[in-house]
């Protein structure tokens, strides 16, 4: 259409054509530095720029015991799109300085594949420390889905693979199941489920019920559920009494705008909860930004997150 416009200027008038070509031209050069030089400041310092975002939580039914129980959240490190080591355990380092009772990864440990992540990486997450240890489930590129493989057999030794990472790390991967943390005779359930989403362009391997089976007598109930569609396609429908569940899988489009309480990101286009708290009754939903990057691998205006989620006791705020 420029072209077209521009040729019939510079037949009718080819002096004034020219000076007008001359300020498109410096208009689009300007125009395209700008979205540029952001993208590139993205990359350069904000792949990496981890931030702590503590959030409070009350729960009316939450034991004395568990009154200030700190939840330590990550999600989505996509290790595949990582290479700083140094940087990472700076990142691992300030979730260490968090003193967490329990630290949760809720899914997409790597890309694809399970040598993305060598010795040296699982020796820098070995590192994660916390009272209670580390929880974690997958997420929809824990499942090889996005490479052709050579055989099926190949595929299915690739995810045991990655299932093997989690326990030479040192984290409990559940499978749809559940682990209690018990404290002066309170018990708190972690439940995890493997990837289920309600789009139906990603996998649903999760089985909600199996993996609640036999955690009806704890006093309190967090999900680990990689796709946050989860939670409103089945968990608030299903399993009103789970109190709080964790997801990831959006990273906030790792774009968008978070100035106090301006919140806008494409992701909101495409999914209903997309980064933060949420809340529908006494059940909560927080969705963490995600520790890596996928495809752009830099970060402008959400930056990768670590979340703190301190338990308190008492009515249930409105998020």
């Amino acid at each position: 259409m420029r072209w077209i416009v521009s040729y019939y200027q510079r037949q009718q008038h080819p002096t004034r054509w020219a000076s007008r070509a001359t300020f498109v031209n410096q208009l689009a050069i300007i125009a395209g530095i700008f979205p540029a030089a952001t993208f590139l400041h993205g990359m350069l310092r904000n792949t990496y720029n981890y931030k702590v975002r503590n959030v409070n939580i009350a729960l009316p039914n939450l034991p004395d015991a568990f009154k200030g129980f700190k939840i330590l959240q990550i999600s989505d490190i996509h290790i595949g799109s990582l290479s700083d080591r140094d940087k990472v355990k700076r990142g691992i380092d300030l979730i260490n300085a968090q003193e967490a009772d329990v630290v949760m990864f809720t899914g997409d440990l790597v890309n694809a594949k399970a040598d993305e992540m060598d010795s040296q990486w699982i020796n820098i997450f070995k590192e994660i420390k916390s009272k209670h240890g580390i929880f974690s489930s997958l997420g929809n590129h824990d499942y090889g889905d996005y490479v052709r493989w050579a055989s099926t057999s190949e595929k299915i030794q690739n995810q045991s693979n990655i299932k093997d990472l989690h326990k030479k790390m040192g984290w409990r991967l559940l499978l749809n199941e559940f682990e209690t943390i018990e404290k002066e005779g309170s018990k708190l359930a972690v439940i995890g489920v493997e990837n289920w989403s309600s789009k139906p362009y990603f996998p649903k391997y999760g089985d909600l019920n199996r993996a609640c089976t036999g955690c009806g007598d704890a006093d309190v109930k967090i999900l680990l559920s990689h796709d946050p569609t989860h939670w409103d396609g089945e968990v608030r429908t299903q399993k009103p009494d789970i109190d709080l569940t964790l997801s990831g899988h959006t990273h906030g489009m790792q774009f968008g705008i978070e100035i106090g309480s301006l919140r806008w990101s494409p992701a909101q286009y495409v999914y209903k909860q997309w980064a933060g708290l949420y809340q529908e009754g006494k059940q909560y939903l927080y969705v963490n930004r995600g520790f890596g990057v996928l495809g752009y691998k830099g970060r402008v205006g959400v930056m990768p997150e670590i979340t703190v989620i301190t338990l308190e006791k008492g009515d249930t705020k409105t998020a």
